[in-house]
């Protein structure tokens, strides 16, 4: 009877990689944050080291740091040559500090907040459709009320948004705009990249008190106080000041589509005739079947906020209910695209 089981025991359809992948996510990209909270990519900055060398200048032992380092290397932010590990070109650009497109304040965000994204504090999230951060409150209040979450949190945003900050305004031919809202625009990276790239534009930052005053900051480091004005505002309540080019950037993913939907009302009703919305997100695809990028992000929000990503379908859908027209998409920088639609 035993032979009988065994000899009808079929072979699988497709192989295991995919569920050991899951597992491997779990401990092997970790490694990374490891990595840079050790200050392996600075440590390596000065030039190529040996794994004794590296042992050595971080006081750890052999075992773990190779086991950190060649998880950095099969990731492609090393590389390994005659026994000296050194800097590929993304660690270069993104992972030294003294580089404009540094990332690595948001993963210090993500280091710094790590239990939200725990196996219990996600379980918690999806049960209670709630998000979890700072235990559980709402993120923007948390920021208002505690101001040195907001500038960990505002280094964060301005880390992954500064280059692409510059990337989208030449996406599509913006030059004949004249005025910009950057709505709720966090660091003002966006505002410092459309000021940069568009020199005619003026831009008018928006965002409640304490953002305004930490995003001043990072205007005044790119010298454009001429061209970016900050402007205490309620975006939801507060009126907004005249303009032609409406921008805003991980801005949508924070909410469910009913304020969606008031936002870009808000900004058809505000905009001058000819003015042109622009909503710059990860975009799931139109089938929601993925991308994985997006879908990720997603689970970022299910951890941080009440909202989530959304397809290019949907945002394009939500501008035309409006009365937007001339509707597009365009892919930018990265895992980025931008939604764009003018107000006839």
């Amino acid at each position: 009877m035993t032979q009988d089981v065994a000899s009808n025991i079929q072979a699988p359809r497709v192989d295991d990689r995919p569920v050991w992948d899951v597992i491997f996510a779990v401990y092997g990209y970790p490694a990374l944050l490891l990595a840079h909270r050790l200050k392996v990519f600075a440590l390596l900055a000065a030039g190529p080291r040996t794994v004794e060398d590296i042992c050595s200048s971080l006081n750890i032992k052999q075992r773990p740091a190779e086991a950190i380092l060649t998880v950095a290397t099969a990731l492609g932010f090393l590389s390994l040559q005659e026994e000296r590990y050194s800097l590929t070109a993304v660690a270069e650009e993104y992972l030294l500090e003294k580089s404009p497109n540094y990332f690595g304040f948001f993963w210090d965000l993500m280091i710094d907040n790590y239990q939200v994204c725990s196996f219990s504090t996600l379980e918690k999230a999806i049960l209670t459709d709630s998000p979890q951060v700072y235990g559980g409150g709402d993120i923007f209040k948390s920021h208002e009320e505690q101001i040195e979450l907001l500038h960990r949190f505002t280094r964060g945003m301005h880390s992954f948004s500064i280059t692409a900050a510059f990337v989208w305004p030449e996406v599509i031919d913006f030059s004949q705009h004249r005025v910009m809202l950057d709505v709720a625009g966090g660091s003002a990276a966006h505002s410092i990249g459309a000021a940069s790239k568009l020199q005619n534009l003026k831009v008018i930052f928006l965002d409640f008190r304490q953002v305004c005053e930490v995003a001043q900051e990072y205007i005044n480091q790119y010298s454009l106080q001429e061209r970016i004005k900050t402007q205490e505002i309620n975006i939801w309540s507060d009126h907004w000041p005249s303009a032609d080019l409406h921008f805003f950037s991980d801005v949508y993913h924070h909410w469910m589509p009913e304020k969606c939907h008031f936002l870009t009302a808000k900004s058809f009703n505000s905009l001058e005739s000819g003015g042109r919305i622009v909503i710059h997100e990860m975009l799931y695809n139109d089938e929601k079947n993925g991308p994985f990028a997006s879908a990720a992000y997603s689970m970022i929000m299910m951890g941080w906020t009440e909202g989530k990503q959304y397809s290019g379908l949907e945002l394009s859908t939500m501008l035309k209910e409006i009365g937007f027209e001339d509707i597009q998409i365009h892919k930018a920088f990265g895992y980025y695209s931008i939604v764009t639609g003018r107000k006839p």
